[in-house]
């Protein structure tokens, strides 16, 4: 079974920065594609950034495009989405996936094979 563990999250002020953290359990963390998701209060689950298997190629909302990146580590197992300049509409649960199907990593929840508990990113104003 696979599981994936998200750190990192907590309160920053606008402007701050914030790295999150998600370590994936599995002998070959290689094959998946992850992605990076978020959910408001009263608000649907959305796509904020997604990285290919070897890390080559990135994805991202246009909402954070510029603010945010994504990366990861293989040797560790680890996938990490580095945020700067928040706002206080970056305030989420923020949740990683990780896909083992898909050539280019997906964007749709839906298509995402495992899913983390998720952390709290709260960004006061």
């Amino acid at each position: 079974q696979v599981q994936l563990v998200e750190s990192g999250g907590g309160l920053v002020q606008a402007g701050g920065s914030l790295r999150l953290s998600c370590t994936v359990s599995t002998r070959t963390f290689s094959r998946y594609s992850m992605g990076w998701f978020r959910q408001a209060p009263g608000k649907e689950r959305e796509f904020v950034a997604a990285i290919s298997r070897t890390g080559g190629s990135t994805y991202y909302a246009d909402s954070v495009k510029g603010r945010f990146a994504i990366s990861r580590d293989n040797a560790k197992n680890t996938v990490y989405l580095q945020m700067n300049s928040l706002k206080p509409e970056d305030t989420a649960v923020y949740l990683c996936a990780a896909d083992s199907y898909a050539s280019r990593p997906p964007v749709v929840g839906s298509e995402y094979d495992y899913w983390g508990q998720g952390t709290q990113v709260t960004v006061s104003s």
